[in-house]
C-alpha cells in the first residue's frame, strides 16, 4: 500500500514538473506585447535596391533593429549575435527576415548598408529613407535618436559625429504583429527562444 501511494505521488509529482517546464519553455523571454497589435508599416529604400516595406514580409518572422554603420559597439554586437541566432535556428532561419532600419540617414545610403550587413549576414535587408520618413517610423516604435558632435569637430561636419539611439530588437510575427521587444545584451539563446516559439505557434 505504502509502495503504491509513493508511485502515484511520484507520478504526480512529475506530472505537475513536466507542466510547469512545457509552460516555461513556451513563454516568451522578452517583453510580450499582450495583447499583440499590428507593426506600424512603412515604405523606406531597402539595400537589396528595391522599395522595402514591412508588409512585403508576411508569412515570415521579422526582426526589426534600428542601428547605423557608423557605431561603433552596440550595433555590430547585436548584428553578430542575430548572425548566430540564425545559425542556431538551423533550417527555420529561411522563415526569418533581419530588418535593419538607419537611424544616421546622412551617411547611411543603400551604397553603404548592403556591403555593411552582408559582413554578417548576407540575408539581412537594411533600410534607409530621408530624415522626415526615418522619423516618422522611429516615433512609431518609439525609438529615440540624437546626434552628438565629436569633441573638437569642425562646425557642420557631416561625418564627425555619433547617434545615441534606443536600441531594441523588435519580433514581428508571421501575420505582420508585435509580439515580443528585446532589449540590447539579449543573449542568442533567449532570441532564438523566442522565435522558435513564434514560428511553431504560426505555421505558414
Amino acid at each position: 500500500m505504502k509502495a503504491a501511494f509513493f508511485t502515484l505521488f511520484f507520478l504526480l509529482f512529475s506530472g505537475c514538473i513536466d507542466t510547469a517546464y512545457a509552460a516555461e519553455d513556451t513563454a516568451l523571454k522578452g517583453g510580450a506585447f499582450d495583447p499583440p497589435r499590428v507593426a506600424p508599416d512603412f515604405s523606406l529604400r531597402g539595400s537589396d535596391g528595391t522599395e522595402l516595406k514591412l508588409s512585403r514580409y508576411r508569412g515570415k518572422l521579422v526582426v526589426l533593429e534600428f542601428g547605423y554603420t557608423s557605431c561603433f559597439d552596440v550595433c555590430p554586437t547585436s548584428l553578430a549575435m542575430l548572425a548566430q541566432v540564425r545559425k542556431k535556428l538551423g533550417a527555420l532561419a529561411a522563415d526569418v527576415q533581419i530588418v535593419y532600419v538607419t537611424v544616421d540617414p546622412e551617411r547611411d545610403t543603400v551604397a553603404i548598408l548592403k556591403p555593411y550587413l552582408a559582413v554578417f549576414d548576407p540575408s539581412f535587408v537594411g533600410a534607409t529613407g530621408s530624415p522626415e520618413q526615418l522619423a516618422r517610423v522611429r516615433k512609431d516604435y518609439g525609438i529615440s535618436a540624437t546626434k552628438n558632435m565629436m569633441p573638437g569637430s569642425k562646425p557642420g561636419s557631416k561625418t564627425a559625429y555619433t547617434m545615441s539611439h534606443s536600441s531594441y530588437l523588435y519580433l514581428i510575427d508571421r501575420q505582420g504583429s508585435l509580439r515580443s521587444m528585446m532589449p540590447f545584451g539579449s543573449g542568442v539563446d533567449d532570441v532564438a527562444h523566442d522565435v522558435r516559439i513564434l514560428l511553431n505557434t504560426q505555421k505558414k
